[in-house]
């Protein structure tokens, strides 16, 4: 096997730097995985990213649909509690760590990049003292594999102030440029045409994540002769293994349900708010392109759903409604006024897009080239 050419070494030989990222399992690590990667390549096109993942994770659909490489290592699940899995995890972590390294040394990565998860711990731990690691952390409150990571990165970057990581620049979540650069007033006809919605009411967009959620379904389609009263369009993403039957109203505004959403930048375009979860990666596309949005954060876990949404609150951006609070009621009371009040719709909109994360996948980038001597 030829001797990986590294660094100095490697532009002599008019070859850019090698960037690996670990950002597997669930889109929240892999999507700002992959805006990254678009921002390196953007700053240096000869530059090469190859992806981290796993056979079961969302990556080996999604990363090879963006045009990068995938190269597939063990998983290192991390048991919350005390089980007999946890008594394998060290030969599962030095299987893997072993894995990964051949990885690392037969691309001859310069850097790598973890954005948590079952694929960053390996990554970090493969990486050490070889190779130049990035850490970033979207969530206020770090996970385990950041943790690890953020003892021996080289930097340490994160998504909001406050985070528990040392040594952390602030950067935003890297976000796609589908969304970053989105034109939500010259999108609006073209998105409510592609959905069936009415063009002129003021609409509301509802989603819980991936899987929907069904709180969020059953709240919103239970309000939903409030909503036509009022005059208010709906496009509902309720899940793909969820079912959602809504009354209709004739000559009223549309309530739309979808499974899925393939298309969020028509979806963000055609809305005038959203009530949705607020996991970190939809907190920072609605501040980005300046939706309000009345929160509702996953109640399990550790609190970062309720964390990660605070700062728009705050900003007065968001409106936040406990999972156990949302009801019917709760949604002609609190999300039927606002939707149909121009005025604080404009107020909050501004206030959500002058809340940052357009820069952050260039900001970023520039880190991770920084780190890699390139």
């Amino acid at each position: 096997m030829s001797k990986p050419v590294k660094g100095t070494e490697r532009e002599a030989a008019g070859r850019g730097p090698v960037v690996v990222v670990a950002g597997g399992g669930t889109a929240g690590h892999i999507e700002p995985a992959l805006a990254l990667a678009d921002a390196v390549m953007r700053l240096r096109p000869d530059a090469t990213v190859i992806a981290l993942g796993t056979e079961r994770g969302l990556e080996n659909k999604l990363v090879p649909a963006r045009g990068y490489d995938l190269e597939l290592i063990p998983p290192v699940p991390l048991p919350r509690k005390p089980t007999p899995e946890l008594l394998r995890l060290p030969l599962k972590v030095r299987d893997s760590v072993r894995k990964t390294r051949e990885v690392l040394d037969r691309v001859g990565a310069d850097v790598v990049v973890g954005f948590g998860g079952y694929v960053a711990l390996p990554a970090y731990l493969a990486a050490r003292g070889r190779v130049p690691i990035v850490v970033h952390e979207a969530n206020k409150s770090a996970g385990l594999a950041n943790k690890v990571g953020a003892r021996f990165a080289k930097r340490v970057a994160v998504a909001v102030p406050g985070t528990t990581l040392p040594n952390a620049e602030v950067v935003g979540i890297p976000l796609r440029r589908s969304i970053t650069s989105l034109d939500r007033a010259g999108l609006r006809a073209e998105a409510r045409a592609h959905f069936g919605l009415d063009p002129d009411a003021p609409t509301l967009l509802v989603f819980g994540g991936s899987q929907g959620a069904q709180s969020i379904n059953a709240a919103v389609s239970g309000a939903a002769k409030d909503l036509a009263d009022a005059g208010v369009g709906v496009l509902h993403a309720h899940g793909p293994k969820n079912t959602l039957v809504v009354q209709e109203f004739p000559g009223k505004p549309a309530y739309v349900p979808v499974p899925y959403l393939e298309r969020m930048d028509l979806a963000y375009a055609a809305a005038d708010v959203a009530i949705c979860r607020s996991g970190a990666m939809t907190v920072a596309e609605v501040s980005s392109v300046g939706l309000p949005a009345v929160f509702v954060p996953l109640p399990i876990g550790n609190g970062e759903q309720a964390s990660n949404g605070r700062p728009a609150v705050d900003a007065g951006a968001a409106l936040m409604v406990e999972d156990a609070d949302l009801s019917p009621a709760k949604v002609a009371e609190l999300v039927v006024p606002l939707v149909t009040d121009p005025d604080r719709v404009a107020k909050m909109s501004a206030a959500a897009a002058g809340m940052g994360h357009r820069e952050a996948d260039e900001t970023l980038a520039r880190i991770v080239l920084e780190a890699a001597g390139a």
